[in-house]
C-alpha cells in the first residue's frame, strides 16, 4: 500500500463550488482506487463550519481545521462572483465580487496558515483557478511559476509571480490549475504525482474524462520564438 496522502481542500466564504467539488470527486475516487492511500477532507481556517459559496448561496460543510503541518496536499479553490471591474452606483465595489471575496480571505488567518504550509517540505500547496491568487496576493509566491484563470493572469503577474498560460503548472511544492474545469486536470495530475499514473488513468476512465494539455514545468530547453 502507498504511503497515506491526506489532501485538505480549503473552504472560505465565497468559494467557487466547482473548484471544490470537481477535485473532491476525483481525489475521493483516487482514494478508492488506492485502498485508502489517498484521503480528502474539506477544511477551513476557522474549523468545522458551514461555508457559503459565491454561487447562489450554495453551502458546503468544512469538517476540520486546516492543519499546515500535516504532510500531504493543501488545495485552494478560487472565488465565485462577478469580476467587479466597475464600482456600483455608490462608487463601491460589489461586495460579492471576486476581488472583494479574495480580499476578505486575506483578512482571515488563512495567509498565515498557508505560509506555514509552504515552510514545510512535506506539504504541497495546490490552487485551482483563483485559488493561486490568495497566496500570491499574500506575498507567498514571488518568483514562483503558477497559473490561474486567464482573466486573472495579469493580476497574478503583478504580484511578482511568473505567470504561465497553461492548464496545469508544476513548480515543485506548488501545483496550480487554470480556470474552472481545470480542477479536474489538476486533481488527476496530483493523483499521478502522489499515487502513480495507473491510478490516475483508472480514475480518468471512471469519469470518462481525459486530461487536456501538457503539464508545464520549468525544465528542458527554452523554445525558440515561432
Amino acid at each position: 500500500m502507498l504511503n497515506p496522502v491526506p489532501i485538505q481542500i480549503v473552504l472560505f466564504d465565497g468559494f467557487d463550488p466547482l473548484d471544490v467539488v470537481a477535485p473532491f470527486e476525483v481525489l475521493h475516487a483516487g482514494g478508492t482506487a488506492t485502498g485508502g492511500a489517498v484521503s480528502v477532507e474539506l477544511v477551513s481556517a476557522e474549523g468545522p463550519r458551514e461555508v457559503v459559496s459565491g454561487t447562489g448561496g450554495m453551502a458546503l460543510r468544512a469538517t476540520g481545521t486546516l492543519d499546515p503541518a500535516r504532510p500531504g496536499v493543501v488545495l485552494l479553490p478560487g472565488a465565485s462572483g462577478p469580476l467587479g471591474d466597475a464600482p456600483g452606483e455608490d462608487g463601491e465595489p460589489d461586495p460579492g465580487s471576486i476581488p472583494v471575496l479574495l480580499a476578505a480571505a486575506l483578512r482571515t488567518s488563512l495567509p498565515g496558515l498557508l505560509a506555514a504550509a509552504f515552510a514545510d517540505p512535506a506539504v504541497v500547496v495546490a490552487g485551482v483557478c483563483g485559488g493561486s491568487l490568495i497566496p500570491a496576493m499574500a506575498g507567498l509566491l514571488e518568483g514562483r511559476h503558477a497559473t490561474t484563470h486567464h482573466l486573472g493572469l495579469d493580476l497574478l503577474d503583478a504580484t511578482g509571480v511568473r505567470a504561465v498560460h497553461a492548464r496545469v503548472v508544476d513548480d515543485g511544492d506548488l501545483v496550480t490549475g487554470a480556470g474552472v474545469t481545470s480542477g479536474l486536470d489538476l486533481a488527476l495530475y496530483l493523483l499521478e504525482r502522489e499515487a502513480g499514473p495507473r491510478v490516475a488513468h483508472a480514475v480518468e476512465e471512471l469519469f470518462a474524462y481525459e486530461r487536456r494539455g501538457t503539464v508545464w514545468r520549468a525544465t528542458g530547453p527554452v523554445p525558440a520564438a515561432f
